[in-house]
């Protein structure tokens, strides 16, 4: 992400303008969201710290439980991809102020990239941004046995 920044709200602690060509990909990832239910759409664009960009769109479920935020599609197309790790991360919605990753999201974005920014983005150019361990101060993520499974929790 680029600093210095054309417009900032109260809650740009990190003072950021998104990256454009996240904020690009995020935008067309929004366009493809798929909710009929909420008509809330959603898209996010993250780059990965090979400089790779993956996109995702929030994608909606007759079974409201099956549903898959735009965030969570972001990683699952990154990590299907091989990667593990990215830097920066954009969300794009129409909401004011911006819509911030829910709950889940928090610890799946913790999972992968604790220290990542994020910028939440709308039509207006209002920003949220923070890193991921702001939006979720006491995430966890498991410590791994050299066989890859889960060992003990770490704070």
């Amino acid at each position: 992400m680029s600093e210095p920044h054309q417009k900032t709200s109260a809650s740009n602690a990190l003072n950021l303008t998104p990256d454009p060509q996240l904020l690009e990909g995020a935008r067309a990832a929004f366009r493809q969201a798929y909710a009929p239910y909420s008509r809330f759409h959603v898209g996010a664009a993250l780059r990965t710290t090979d400089g790779q960009v993956y996109f995702g769109a929030n994608v909606e479920n007759a079974s409201y439980g099956l549903g898959r935020c735009a965030e969570q599609s972001a990683v699952q197309a990154m990590a299907t991809a091989g990667r593990r790790d990215f830097t920066d991360i954009v969300v794009y919605s129409e909401a004011t102020p911006p819509a911030s990753p829910c709950g889940a999201c928090r610890q799946v974005l913790f999972e992968f990239a604790p220290n990542a920014r994020v910028a939440c983005v709308n039509q207006h150019g209002d920003i949220i941004s923070g890193y991921v361990k702001d939006f979720l101060p006491h995430g966890f993520r498991l410590e791994q046995r050299d066989d890859g499974h889960a060992a003990d929790a770490e704070s």
